[in-house]
């Protein structure tokens, strides 16, 4: 038998992704040990409660309410808390104390990452994150290594399981938002606040981490454009269908060009629901099912796809991590920081460029769709497809339409400034709703 290097691994958290990791460490701790070349062992567990039920059977003598002194001790700490505090603290104390870290925070890395980046970057010490940008998929390795050569134009990505579940259902069944939402929350896909992630938070934070790493730019939170799905109804689903669309929660990320910055480069980060084509591999995501599509000049079109979240799922890129943290310490030297030199601007959504789908209902007269149309090239604006259809007549009021109109492509703060005209018009004083068309 090989004797390995032994190295003391600390868990802080207990939770459905950290008992996954917990267990599969002590299952597999000899099959770990010789990818890793070390022999990993699980020094304790971190949680608030010692005797709170669990679903995974774990040693009891494990469990520890110490954090401090249990992350000291270790060569390699694992961060399952969620969070910002004491995370972020534990974090910090870990990286000072010598230790590589390994952690699925998303919202920790979106709001403090270059401060976590940058103190181990003072010790030499490495942060690993497969897990925090879309589960099991692995994408942060491909984007911070593989594609560390190439050049990454864009990125397109469906990082949220509980939106994109709620969605392909509305999709396929021509259910109700909040219908759909409930039987979510049943199967538990859904939090009983679901607000994170169907307001989109969940998926900006992941946008940002994902945009930092393909452009070598520190991107904040706060310079994430971001919108929900609450206000898509089973019309816009339907009216998407016609046109050969299928609507998703998007995380898109690209590089712009042309923005006065010293190198002619700029970036736009934003998460919002948008008509994908139904010929495109992200419109064939379904359930909770994540994807990440990545446009690279070199390597052209690489899709990305998997479980997005659960408990096993996520400790498997967990547990990756903690193989490559073991690899590290075995072969020595300083960790590798993070690439954040390009310092790219990020910019507002108004410099975005994309096709539209605008829905209109108005008086159905003769006159309206060439005024509208007028006041979309007046904004430059271009009208690319039309559907009418009339949705009621009550012989008094006369006839109501309903439009969808197809753009091709323009700028967001062109579009924005047209649609606020069109909106307190005589023509069309209802915008049921714009929908941004991407991938086609």
């Amino acid at each position: 038998m090989i004797d390995y290097r032994h190295l003391r691994v600390a868990l802080l958290g207990a939770g459905a992704v950290g008992s996954q990791v917990a267990a599969l460490l002590l299952q597999h701790g000899d099959e770990l040990a010789d990818r890793a070349g070390a022999s990993l062992q699980l020094a304790g567990i971190a949680v608030r409660d010692v005797d709170a039920p669990r679903d995974t059977d774990l040693p009891q003598e494990l469990f520890t309410t110490d954090a401090e002194s249990l992350i000291l001790g270790a060569d390699i700490v694992i961060e399952l808390i969620g969070g910002i505090e004491p995370a972020r603290t534990y974090l910090l104390q870990a990286i000072n104390s010598g230790a590589d870290v390994v952690t699925a925070n998303k919202a920790l890395l979106a709001t403090h990452g270059p401060e976590i980046f940058d103190a181990a970057d003072q010790v030499g010490a490495q942060v690993y994150y497969e897990a925090a940008a879309a589960g099991a998929i692995p994408i942060i390795r491909p984007l911070r290594d593989s594609l560390a050569g190439d050049r990454v134009q864009r990125i397109m990505g469906i990082v949220n399981g509980t939106t994109n579940y709620i969605l392909d259902r509305m999709d396929t069944e021509g259910a109700a938002f909040g219908d759909v939402l409930a039987q979510a929350q049943a199967l538990g896909y859904a939090e009983s606040d679901p607000t994170a992630d169907v307001e989109g938070y969940d998926a900006a934070q992941k946008a940002a981490i994902l945009a930092s790493l393909a452009f070598h730019t520190a991107v904040p939170l706060e310079a994430v454009h971001r919108e929900g799905i609450t206000q898509v109804t089973a019309q816009m689903v339907e009216d998407a269908r016609r046109a050969g669309y299928v609507i998703k929660l998007l995380a898109v990320c690209e590089r712009l060009t042309g923005h006065g910055s010293p190198t002619g480069e700029a970036i736009s980060v934003r998460v919002y629901p948008a008509l994908v084509p139904r010929s495109h591999p992200l419109a064939s995501v379904h359930g909770a099912n994540n994807a990440v599509f990545v446009e690279a000049e070199a390597a052209g079109s690489l899709m990305f796809y998997g479980a997005g979240a659960g408990g096993v799922q996520t400790a498997s890129a967990v547990l990756g991590d903690v193989v490559s943290a073991a690899r590290r310490h075995i072969a020595g030297g300083v960790g590798v920081g993070e690439s954040t030199r390009a310092n790219l601007p990020v910019l507002e959504i108004g410099h975005a460029v994309t096709q539209y789908q605008i829905t209109l209902e108005v008086d159905d007269r003769p006159g309206v769709l060439a005024t509208i149309a007028t006041t979309l090239s007046e904004g430059r604006v271009s009208i690319a497809t039309v559907e009418q259809t009339v949705i009621a007549d009550d012989g008094e009021t006369g006839a109501r339409a309903r439009l969808v109109i197809g753009t091709h492509k323009a700028r967001e703060q062109d579009l924005s400034d047209t649609v606020e005209r069109l909106a307190v018009s005589d023509v069309a004083p209802h915008v049921v709703s714009v929908l941004r068309v991407e991938g086609d």
